[in-house]
């Protein structure tokens, strides 16, 4: 039942809809990440693929929401379904505290949805699980359905937002008023270059987290480029749990899907920094993963370079730390704007 700190009822992500005008593309980047294309929307050109706890929609629709957003942003995530209790409930609810109403004539598809981010839509989904869900309702199996092996992704652990300068707080101040999210980090961070200032927000659930970032100084830092290439806020990346990432990135070397540049010194020092890995060293080495922790327990985390336009996807594996990498934001930060110096940014 929704609660005085969970007031929608929010129960967690339920599927994440992406829009394009290069369908091929996404299709392999999918793909290559241990996606299965199953289904299609019995009524739309929405197309659903599946790892794990991952439901992903690929809208290939010529008119409409989708398209439309896709011809505004270029590749995008258009929507995210996020579970509740009552969706009728919750989006009443959203809307006496504030949230905007998208009408019918607005969406893809049928079910309650709100105005999130950029425009994006969060639609609200209450049959979910094994039993009885939606893309049994909704959509009908492929003639010829695209099974693979999954790579060890099991859910969505955090979706982050870029923001303009000055509009964080407005931001957050949406995720906390609308749907009880909390606050539960605050980050101030400098590269070598370029900076920027980042809110972490935790579901009332618990289940997922939103980080929602802006920019510092100059118009060169990574927020500020990826304002400008999708031409507003937005979702700047997932970030998928790992059951084991190294064999995650093993499974998935050689495909399109290339990752961040960490220079070698990093790991000069790592290991007598977190002795209590056990994950091989001299793989995590090869793949470049990024090590953080403290005395109980530690995490292992990838970031790919851009993936479908500003967009990439994060990778990580936790070991009894809910953190967000802290200790390698220098790290990572360096290694972006060596990646933005390659791309003439900087």
């Amino acid at each position: 039942m929704p609660t005085e700190l969970n007031p929608l009822g929010l129960q967690g992500i339920e599927f994440t809809e992406f829009a394009t005008t290069d369908n091929d593309f996404m299709h392999q980047i999918f793909v290559d990440f241990g996606f299965s294309m199953l289904k299609k929307h019995a009524t739309k050109d929405i197309t659903y693929y599946k790892q794990n706890n991952i439901n992903f929609f690929l809208n290939k629709e010529r008119t409409g929401f989708s398209a439309d957003f896709a011809k505004s942003h270029g590749p995008a995530i258009c929507s995210m379904g996020w579970r509740v209790e009552d969706a009728e409930f919750a989006f009443k609810a959203a809307v006496e505290r504030g949230a905007k109403p998208a009408s019918d004539s607005a969406k893809d598809m049928p079910y309650p949805a709100i105005y999130g981010i950029g425009d994006s839509l969060i639609y609200f989904i209450d049959i979910y699980g094994d039993d009885n869900n939606i893309y049994k309702n909704d959509f009908v199996d492929l003639s010829e359905p695209l099974v693979i092996a999954d790579k060890g992704f099991m859910e969505v652990d955090h979706l982050t937002n870029n923001v303009y300068k000055g509009t964080m707080q407005h931001w957050a101040d949406f995720y906390k008023d609308i749907f009880g999210f909390t606050e539960v980090r605050y980050f101030d961070i400098n590269g070598a270059q370029t900076g920027l200032t980042s809110f972490a927000l935790r579901s009332p659930d618990g289940s997922f987290c939103i980080p929602i970032n802006e920019g510092k100084n100059d118009d060169k830092n990574q927020i500020d480029e990826y304002l400008k290439e999708y031409d507003g806020p937005g979702v700047q990346h997932l970030a998928f749990t790992s059951r084991d990432i190294v064999a995650s990135l093993d499974a998935m070397e050689g495909s399109s899907i290339k990752t961040l540049d960490i220079i070698p010194e990093y790991y000069d020092t790592i290991f007598d920094k977190l002795p209590q890995i056990t994950e091989d060293r001299d793989r995590i080495k090869h793949h470049q993963i990024l090590c953080d922790g403290d005395e109980n327990g530690y995490l292992l985390q990838i970031f790919t370079k851009n993936l479908f336009g500003p967009i990439f996807i994060e990778i990580i594996q936790r070991k009894n730390n809910l953190g967000f990498g802290e200790g390698n934001f220098t790290a990572l930060f360096e290694s972006i704007e060596r990646d933005q110096m390659r791309r003439g940014v900087l």
